[in-house]
């Protein structure tokens, strides 16, 4: 019998006996559900001692790089407030007009239009010259991390990990040594932007190269050319459009970063105006500052994105120029002339307006807004996170939740169980036991030795036996650690928030695909929330909802849920027509089709979307620290205010082990997908 049982199944069996003895021995032995303190390596300030001591070595050089990069950012914010703004605005509406057109220098100029009247001109010419430094840092970091590991196959692997753990590793962590590495200043959010931005630049000069046809290869071996040769006049040129996706890539990752290197390199830029404007409850100027940031990653977005294609839309260069040179003779007839662009200021009654309209709103709605935060708080985050032994009060529920309603629950538990297991849902049995035992207890509140038999089962499903061992020795870190309570605290929310963004974007994704007219209207919508920085997500709810733990899980939902939305309408739409000729002529309903035969083929897609907004999640948790979360995001963002070097690579690398697992087991899931389906 147990021999026939399949990995999961004996996993989630293993899983449902561990959970049962730790509940059963809580009374015996306490240390099965809290780690014992004592059990407890002082890792955190191992961690502190050695990189402090490496950092002290590294310092000088770091502050003499550090006075370097003022030079060209000085030059950068100079050159670039000092020139007329009819020039730049010129310059802009000629390069929107090369990459797209009359559709894209229209945008640019109503975006640029509206950027000028914002009052906000300098701030955001203070955060391109940041953008527009750290760009070519990160461009030529990445560029040369993609063909070191191309040129080298067996760095290929190594480098590879490299880039996962540092796009796993919420920014927040690695601030805290660069803060202590080059001082407080514009120069640490430049360098900040630049090891966040690199990674994607890396990865896609890696993968244009590996996808070069090898007839391109061997035509340039057989024209007598030195390898170098080969690389930069026939390999390079080759991957050009792969690469120029990760040039979009790399700017928008420079440009997300504005307001979190704002924190540490906080100077007159938009960051820092949204940090300000925040923290001050102005929410009015805080939206019109978070609106030019998103003017700005919209444009850059469109524009590189173009330069991506393969087919590049050709355009009168005569135009680009004749843009470029109105721009400055109107700019050098009118120097002088022009006043102070703050002056500019013509959206600021707009501001006041907003605040206004939002006083009123809140109070005329404060009933219903705060009964419906309370009634998600009470009724449905707050069981998820202490379990319903603890989150059931009178205060809250209108009873006490009894020992007689535990067993009550896991009865109705072991019924449910027992009634899929006789219909031969053997697995699906187990889980119901294991997500009854989770709502009992509460994520929080997890035993650990179940936590880590979970996880390890669910690794050895997902990848084998490697990635199990792997996946537990890496949560053990934490428990040794004493991060374990803040890990299971940023996995709850997390865990809660990808629930959701499953549940919601998903219904999306599959009516987007089903009806061609919501794709219309939800894809422009996507297409918005994915240029718009995640820091700038946070305003709007902060504005009905205020400071709480509420408000971060609809900002992780707002910034994840579009993968979810996307993968899952393009795997529905994607299945091959034979197939869909098959099911026509079996007689299926549209109905049947979808449920029979799309959603598997989709299966692997739609995970892959899961597994990208697990990651977002994760990386909105961090940034959710600010508006009152708990967790391993608190204690980064602390650490971070305190310059504590332990602390903050400690609490970034647990969240980057939580992060990398589920990346790990969705990923594995999916190729065990694709390897079923014959893909």
């Amino acid at each position: 019998m147990i021999a026939s049982m399949t990995t999961g199944t004996k996993a989630a069996a293993l899983a449902v006996i561990v959970g049962a003895l730790c509940l059963l021995l809580e009374g015996a032995a306490p240390w099965l559900s809290t780690y014992p303190a004592t059990w407890v390596l002082p890792l955190t300030d191992w961690v502190g001692s050695v990189v402090g001591g490496f950092l002290a070595v590294v310092k000088p050089f770091a502050r003499l790089f550090s006075d370097f990069m003022s030079y060209p950012m000085d030059w950068a914010k100079i050159g670039l407030n000092a020139a007329p703004w009819p020039l730049l605005l010129g310059i802009v509406l000629a390069l929107g007009w090369r990459t797209g057109g009359w559709p894209m220098l229209l945008m640019a100029a109503i975006g640029m239009a509206l950027v000028l009247v914002s009052g906000y001109w300098e701030q955001g010419m203070n955060t391109l010259a940041l953008v527009a430094v750290s760009v070519p840092l990160a461009l030529l970091i990445g560029a040369g991390i993609g063909i070191l590991a191309n040129e080298i196959p067996r760095l290929r692997e190594p480098v590879q990990m490299v880039l996962d753990v540092m796009q796993t590793v919420p920014t927040f962590a690695y601030l805290t040594p660069l803060l202590v590495l080059f001082g407080f200043g514009p120069v640490v959010g430049l360098v900040a932007s630049a090891i966040y931005a690199a990674p994607p630049m890396a990865r896609n000069v890696l993968l244009g190269l590996q996808r070069i046809e090898p007839e391109i290869k061997e035509a340039a071996i057989m024209a007598g050319g030195t390898r170098r040769q080969q690389l930069f006049q026939v390999e390079l040129p080759a991957a050009m459009t792969q690469i120029m996706v990760g040039v979009n890539q790399c700017l928008m990752a420079a440009l997300s970063m504005v307001i979190i290197a704002a924190v540490i390199g906080g100077f007159n830029d938009i960051g820092w105006e949204v940090l300000l404007t925040m923290r001050k409850g102005w929410f009015g100027q805080s939206l019109m500052a978070g609106m030019v940031i998103v003017i700005f990653a919209i444009l850059i977005d469109r524009m590189s994105g173009m330069l991506a294609q393969e087919r590049k839309p050709q355009f009168d260069r005569r135009i680009s120029w004749g843009l470029v040179v109105l721009g400055a003779v109107i700019g050098v007839a009118t120097l002088g002339k022009l006043g102070n662009t703050a002056d500019y200021a013509m959206l600021e009654p707009v501001t006041k307006q907003v605040d206004a309209g939002l006083t009123a709103f809140t109070t005329a709605n404060a009933e219903w807004l705060t009964s419906f935060k309370n009634n998600a708080l009470f009724y449905v985050l707050l069981p998820l996170r202490i379990g319903l032994d603890q989150a059931v009060l009178p205060f809250t529920w209108g009873f006490m939740w009894t020992p007689q309603m535990s067993l009550g629950l896991f009865g109705l538990a072991a019924l449910l169980a027992v009634g899929l297991m006789a219909s031969g849902r053997v697995l699906a049995g187990l889980v119901v036991l294991i997500l009854f035992g989770i709502l009992e207890t509460g994520v929080s509140q997890l035993p650990w030795p179940f936590a880590l038999v979970a996880a390890g089962g669910l690794a050895w499903s997902a990848g084998g036996r490697k990635l199990a061992i792997l996946i537990v020795a890496l949560l053990a870190s934490i428990l040794l650690a004493g991060l374990w309570e803040r890990a299971l605290l940023s996995l709850y929310l997390s865990g809660v928030s990808v629930f959701a963004c499953a549940l919601i974007g998903g219904l999306i994704g599959l009516l987007s695909a089903v009806f061609p007219m919501v794709w219309k209207v939800v894809r422009p919508i996507c297409d918005m929330l994915q240029t718009i920085p995640l820091f700038v997500f946070l305003i709007p709810i902060l504005m009905v909802f205020q400071i709480g733990e509420f408000s971060a899980f609809l900002a992780i939902i707002a910034y994840a849920i579009v993968p979810m939305i996307r993968y899952t309408r393009q795997g529905l739409v994607e299945t091959p027509d034979e197939m869909i000729e098959g099911a026509i002529a079996s007689g299926a309903t549209k109905w049947q089709m979808l449920f029979h035969i799309r959603a598997p083929y989709a299966a692997p897609t739609i995970l892959l979307g899961l597994n990208q907004t697990i990651l977002y999640a994760f990386a909105m948790l961090v940034i959710a620290a600010l508006i009152g979360t708990t967790g391993l995001g608190q204690s980064i963002y602390l650490a971070l205010n305190q310059a504590d070097v332990g602390l903050g690579l400690s609490a970034g690398a647990a969240m980057a082990i939580l992060a990398f697992g589920a990346d790990r087991i969705v990923q594995g899931f999916a190729e065990g997908r694709r390897r079923a389906l014959g893909l």
